[in-house]
């Protein structure tokens, strides 16, 4: 499966995707990543995304999802 590469601006309820590469290794897609963050002129609201999905339809599904909730550990007082 490859790794894609998204800029993913998140301004509105739903993010706009726009796919930037895709990479079949995972050091490759990393590396490119990195690179577009440091080189890039990320606006507000802007991030850079790799992803690992079958399609790219899958990867801008997993994209567009909101954020799970992180789980709650120990007790509550």
């Amino acid at each position: 499966m490859p790794y894609y590469i998204y800029r993913v601006t998140s301004l509105g309820p739903v993010p706009r995707l726009e796919k930037i590469a895709q990479f079949e290794v995972f050091k490759d897609a990393s590396q490119e990543a990195k690179r577009l963050r440091r080189e890039s002129d990320l606006g507000s609201g802007q991030t850079i995304k790799t992803i690992f999905a079958e399609t790219e339809l899958q990867a801008e599904d997993l994209l567009s999802q909101p954020p799970r909730e992180e789980p709650m550990t120990g007790e509550d007082y």
